[in-house]
């Protein structure tokens, strides 16, 4: 059985074989055994009198067990059953010199540079189980929903963002690559025929698609050659687009206001062990903290994006209320809010959910110069219907749009931000035959993964972070 169940059903006076790793041994008689299937341990006491010296010297943390035993009411706290072995087997030993994950305190940096050991702890197994649980409760959300996965290329000739931070795909010879007459690189040689990059994002192709299956959605690797260090980004991350044909900017609004409370409510049903740990994780970690500086405790985090309803505020209502707010008055924002058309920082997105409205709010309604052209231009000219979803304790976790379905807009469009309409030409031409208003969003899953877990640094809450000058494991 798994440790899990064990603990679930209690199947005291039961005999059962259990597989997994040491977390601690104490007193040559309590073993702390995890098999990853939950956070808790199951206590397995040892006799330790019938027991080879030579085996209990092998039971070190880290090691790996097969033990058979029988299930009983535990006497000591903690624990409501431990399991009484009858015969214990190592199937795999470990160094207690040489295994980093001593039974202490250890930080993040230094679990960064293991990170191949990092899923044996506690904290890193919880959030591991809890990403999984995210990707199953997406999943379901869109399926019950009537919704189409696509899965759209990873290596693309497009760049969806205009933003040309992208890695280059290529198999041409870095040494000595083939040149043009004028000595450029002749891409023409290239394996794709012309140049090629990972895909920032699949929005366009899932447009697309949404125009022949009506509600689709990605969920694949998007990638970004962005040199930024900081807690919030990555350089390979995951993304959930989703797409849907006769959707206006409020109904895009509705379904990432029901997406995300769906898939949170099903964490805080069935991720319970996981996040009550890291809730009180997060409490212990900051109780040196003056009491203004702490976070929002997790579970209460939570409760409140599932239980309250999203303001929907305009751009231009949220910059009047940044302007006036006391923090921009007294210039204690890093980023003085002055006129209307700023691009809006974290300090700011953090101030109008956590200080000013105390819930989750939706802005939407930017200004065309600060957003991405395939975004629907309004009637005034000069905002366009974007939407982006902020959060308590971390701003922005959706981005999103009503699309530029008119032909004429869109293509002079392309050519304002400076994209070449050749490398479009199949995105534009889909405005020619039986356009309709559509709409989609997407969401960062690394970035819903560390709110729902409480973990501060991005890097935390995927299994191998690729970043500036780091591509280990």
């Amino acid at each position: 059985m798994d440790i899990k169940e064990i603990l679930s059903a209690e199947p005291i006076g039961k005999t059962i074989e259990v597989r997994g790793w040491v977390r601690t041994f104490r007193s040559n008689r309590f073993i702390a055994l995890n098999d990853g299937s939950g956070v808790k341990n199951l206590q397995v006491v040892v006799d330790f009198e019938t027991e080879s010296p030579e085996l209990l010297k092998r039971i070190t943390t880290g090691a790996c067990l097969q033990v058979t035993g029988e299930i009983a009411a535990s006497q000591g706290r903690g624990q409501t059953v431990e399991m009484f072995s009858t015969d214990i087997k190592v199937l795999g030993d470990s160094d207690p010199d040489e295994f980093p994950l001593q039974p202490k305190k250890h930080s993040m940096e230094f679990l960064r540079e293991i990170a191949h050991l990092r899923p044996r702890t506690q904290t890193f197994g919880a959030v591991f189980r809890i990403r999984h649980a995210l990707q199953f409760a997406i999943h379901k959300y869109f399926n019950d929903n009537g919704f189409f996965m696509v899965h759209t290329p990873i290596i693309t000739g497009s760049d969806a963002e205009g933003a040309g931070e992208m890695f280059r795909v290529s198999t041409l010879d870095p040494k000595s690559p083939p040149l043009t007459e004028d000595g450029s690189l002749d891409w023409g040689e290239d394996f794709f025929g012309k140049e090629s990059n990972l895909t920032v994002s699949g929005q366009l192709e899932a447009e697309l698609f949404a125009m022949g299956l009506g509600k689709v959605y990605t969920f694949g690797p998007t990638f970004r050659a962005e040199n930024s260090n900081t807690t919030r980004h990555l350089a390979e991350f995951w993304m959930i687009e989703p797409e849907v044909a006769f959707n206006d900017l409020f109904d895009n609004m509705d379904l990432a206001e029901d997406c995300l409370k769906y898939v949170i409510r099903y964490l805080m049903e069935n991720c319970k062990d996981d996040l009550q740990f890291l809730h009180d994780r997060l409490i212990e970690e900051e109780k040196s903290l003056p009491q203004d500086k702490r976070s929002i405790p997790l579970l209460e985090k939570l409760e409140s994006v599932v239980s309250n309803e999203f303001v929907r505020c305009s751009y231009t209502e949220a910059i009047d209320i940044l302007r006036n707010s006391k923090p921009n008055k007294k210039k204690k924002f890093q980023y003085v809010i002055e006129e209307w058309g700023a691009d809006l920082q974290s300090e700011h997105e953090r101030y109008l959910v956590e200080k000013h409205f105390g819930k989750p709010v939706i802005l939407y309604d930017y200004p065309a110069s600060i957003k991405a052209f395939y975004m629907r231009v309004n009637e005034d000219d000069k905002t366009v219907r974007a939407m982006d979803i902020l959060f308590p304790g971390i701003g922005e976790i959706v981005g999103g749009s009503q699309r530029e379905e008119r032909y004429d807009v869109l293509k002079q469009k392309i050519e304002d931000f400076g994209i070449e309409e050749e490398s479009l030409w199949w995105y534009l031409q889909t405005r020619k035959f039986g356009s309709c208003v559509h709409s989609g969003f997407g969401l960062g899953f690394e970035r819903l993964v560390s709110f729902v877990s409480g973990m501060s640094n991005i890097r935390d809450v995927i299994p191998f972070p690729r970043t500036p000058k780091n591509a280990e494991f």
